[in-house]
């Protein structure tokens, strides 16, 4: 009887190697990127309810003259219809979602919170109404962007920075639109001014001129709810023509 004759199989073996596997690694990584991009286009139909996000400092305390503004701040814009969304947390996100309970503890999607998952941080505060937990910083981001028709950044740390920032860009490369970015107080004043400074009034500029004029800077919450009530107006008549007053006026 012949000898059997056992073919040897020479096509290369992508897991023999490491970098072949950290290459498929790659690859399917880019792939799942390209479906959440595809995904990502789907937006939510427009809510009944114009939507406001109120960024700040989750270190400022109860009974504290920031805490109470951001209370008072979230319970005006209440009273027009608006839900509150924050990240759920303590300091001035739950002095926002305290506000918006305030004036109607019945609707729970009158104050949102939408959190991270972090070791450091135990659940959201008493005052969310609806509540979301993401497992990473970029996803939470995106679903502020996705449900929010104005922000409002109230003092805060590095956190605060970065959700800013993404506002700030996003509608610098329009993708965003008609979405007022209201920054309070003096420390947002002087980061704009630095921003146009070093980017804008340099021999070769880094940014445009008119770049820096999308954050609207203002000094007290009071300007923050009359830019709010202006723009509610706008967004009643489905967004056109977003045109907000002077600070102070």
């Amino acid at each position: 009887m012949d000898p059997i004759e056992c073919p040897i199989d020479t096509r290369p073996n992508p897991l023999a190697d490491p970098l072949g596997v950290l290459k498929i690694i790659d690859q399917a990584v880019y792939q799942l990127w390209d479906v959440a991009n595809t995904l990502a286009q789907l937006r939510p139909p427009r809510l009944p309810n114009y939507s406001v996000t109120i960024f700040g400092s989750a270190r400022i305390k109860l009974n504290t003259p920031a805490y109470d503004d951001v209370r008072r701040l979230a319970a005006e814009l209440a009273k027009l219809g608006c839900r509150i969304v924050t990240g759920g947390g303590p300091g001035l996100m739950q002095a926002a979602n305290e506000g918006a309970y305030q004036i109607d503890p019945a609707n729970k999607a009158g104050s949102i919170g939408i959190r991270v998952d972090l070791p450091f941080e135990q659940g959201a505060n008493s005052y969310v109404g609806e509540a979301y937990t993401h497992k990473t910083f970029f996803t939470r981001l995106h679903h502020f962007m996705l449900v929010s028709d104005a922000f409002i950044v109230m003092p805060g740390g590095i956190g605060k920075l970065l959700e800013t920032a993404m506002v700030w860009q996003l509608l610098q490369v329009k993708k965003l639109y008609n979405t007022p970015l209201i920054l309070v107080g003096p420390m947002w004043t002087e980061l704009v001014e630095w921003a146009k400074k070093n980017m804008a009034d340099v021999p070769l500029p880094l940014a445009s001129a008119v770049d820096m004029t999308i954050p609207r800077c203002v000094p007290t919450v009071d300007d923050a709810i009359a830019y709010i009530q202006a723009d509610h107006v706008c967004w009643q008549g489905r967004g056109l023509g977003t045109t907000l007053p002077a600070a102070g006026t």
